[in-house]
């Protein structure tokens, strides 16, 4: 890490140490007292406007991002990981986790001034798993199949069932994702909640969404009677939290050393020594799935796990990672990143850069012949591979791909790469024709590989179907013993390690630079902003 970027950094990769900042800041914070300021948070963006907005739909980081400032949950998480009071008073888990019983404030309401109450809780979670809503990762966080429904047992009391102990709910249960919108916007515009905008996305969050201009700007206006802040917090102390869409990362810091911007996020490493020295730089490691690469074993030349295996020894990914990223994101070596609950260690190191061991597997598996370009053959096939993409992609992402495709040639492995509009990619991705594609995924629960991994898995994108895979990650999600959670995942990150349906190569972090203007700015698990805490001025 280069000496300037050290003297900056307020805090670094361990999730537990860095989240949570002063939430208690505005404890008791009087409304009435509140200034009329304003902060501008610019941030990258570019998809929201593409029926993006709705975190119960939408599986964008960005969307859970920006609307947690609209969006209560029931609880909240602590930077320790534990559970604090948020819309809920206090709760008990009930028949080992497979009910919970929530007991509901009694002094919250919606911006259009609905009470919120046991009936807006389940017309929320209803609208989630109706299969019409087409929510994917919202609906697994709920528990998918698991979930039994959602018992109004009174005004303010509310039970939420399952069909087995699902450990993994009260975290689900603190994010955006399973936040709540009032009741008469899911009875009258719920259709509308994808695209977003004032007087249908309503809350009851500290701030009110008033104004958005599609791929230019959010509005967000201060939430006056908010009382019931996680921590005892109140209405912020700021009136406006302005959010720019900005998708280029140059553009993003230009606005921060120019002042038009107070807080930037998403920062690319390369551009960290372009921020203001006065600035503080915030990086905190997400938890949950690496950027990775996803092997489709259905399609194509990865149904061999010879060719599979070949394609991870295949690359130099310490290297790639190191000399891309500014040594500032970790090489990753398990599809749980490290700061992520139930992480194995013991894989680290466990399959290094090895082109010998490559070209023996690609050997072992047939593909002796090479072509007038040096790449493999077999029966007269060529051994190619068709990578698609999902648009925008950062530059270090395409100077990673790049450095992919340059040592698979190397081992005589073609990797043909397609970046696509999202419309393109999603013709692709639905019936499963390509090869290889990429993502991360960030979540705090490694049940977040059950939508990866699981035959019926939303994200499943490398078509893994293992009956032995599936009834470990039932297991992990109905165990509540966490050290027999941890061990149930750890089967899973060692069987991945050896079948190679997933090829994780690095764990990002985000990073975010702030204002000096800006104080009290606290952070979440995820080391997304949340602004209610903060003050401007």
């Amino acid at each position: 890490m280069p000496s300037q970027l050290s003297r900056r950094v307020l805090s670094a990769v361990a999730v537990g140490a860095v989240a949570a900042l002063s939430l208690s800041a505005c404890a008791g914070s009087d409304p009435a007292a509140s200034g009329d300021g304003e902060i501008v948070w610019a941030i990258e963006g570019a998809n929201l406007s593409a029926g993006k907005m709705d975190p119960q739909t939408s599986q964008l980081d960005v969307t859970a991002m920006v609307q947690r400032a609209v969006l209560d949950s029931l609880v909240f998480q602590e930077a320790d990981g534990s559970f604090s009071p948020w819309l809920a008073e206090s709760w008990d888990i009930e028949d080992g986790g497979a009910s919970y019983l929530f007991r509901l404030r009694d002094d919250v309401t919606f911006h259009d001034g609905t009470p919120f109450d046991a009936a807006a809780v389940k017309a929320n979670f209803d609208r989630i798993v109706d299969p019409d809503t087409a929510s994917a990762q919202a609906a697994s966080m709920l528990g998918g199949e698991l979930y039994a429904g959602t018992d109004v047992v009174d005004e303010h009391t509310v039970r939420v069932r399952f069909t087995q102990p699902y450990a993994p709910f009260l975290q689900a249960a603190s994010t955006a994702l399973l936040g709540f919108y009032s009741p008469k916007v899911l009875e009258t515009q719920a259709d509308q909640l994808a695209a977003g905008g004032p007087d249908i996305t309503v809350g009851t969050g500290p701030f009110e969404l008033t104004e958005y201009t599609p791929d230019q700007d959010i509005v967000y206006t201060r939430n006056d009677d908010y009382t019931w802040g996680p921590d005892g917090a109140g209405a912020p102390t700021f009136k406006t939290l302005r959010v720019d869409i900005l998708p280029e990362a140059s553009v993003r810091v230009g606005a921060l050393s120019s002042g038009q911007a107070d807080v930037v996020t998403n920062l690319p490493p390369n551009l960290v020594s372009q921020v203001p020295a006065d600035d503080t730089v915030q990086s905190i490691a997400y938890p949950g799935l690496p950027y990775s690469l996803f092997l489709n074993e259905k399609y194509g030349v990865f149904a061999d796990q010879k060719v599979r295996q070949a394609f991870t020894r295949a690359i130099d990914v310490d290297t790639a990672v190191s000399e891309i990223f500014f040594g500032q994101y970790p090489r990753a070596w398990s599809i749980l990143g490290a700061t992520t609950p139930g992480y194995d260690a013991s894989l680290e190191n466990s399959w290094p850069f090895d082109p010998a061991a490559a070209n023996a597997l690609l050997d072992e598996a047939g593909w002796t012949g090479r072509d007038a370009d040096g790449i493999r053959t077999k029966d007269g096939q060529r051994l190619t591979a068709r990578w698609i993409a999902w648009t925008p992609v950062p530059d270090d992402r395409a100077a990673l791909a790049n450095a992919v495709q340059s040592d698979l040639k190397a081992v005589g492995f073609d990797l043909q790469r397609e970046v696509l509009e999202p419309g393109a990619y999603n013709e692709q991705y639905g019936p499963k024709t390509y090869d290889v594609t990429d993502w991360g995924f960030s979540g705090v629960d490694p049940d977040l590989l059950r939508s990866h991994l699981a035959t019926d898995g939303f994200q499943n994108a490398s078509q893994v179907s293992d009956p032995a895979i599936d009834a470990l990650l039932e297991q992990g999600a109905s165990t509540t013993d966490t050290a027999a959670r941890n061990d149930v995942y750890a089967q899973v990150q060692q069987w991945n390690a050896e079948h190679a349906a997933i090829v994780p190569l690095y764990s990002p972090t985000l990073i975010s630079a702030v204002s000096p203007d800006v104080t009290g700015l606290s952070f979440d698990l995820y080391g997304r902003p949340l602004f209610a805490t903060a003050t401007v001025g």
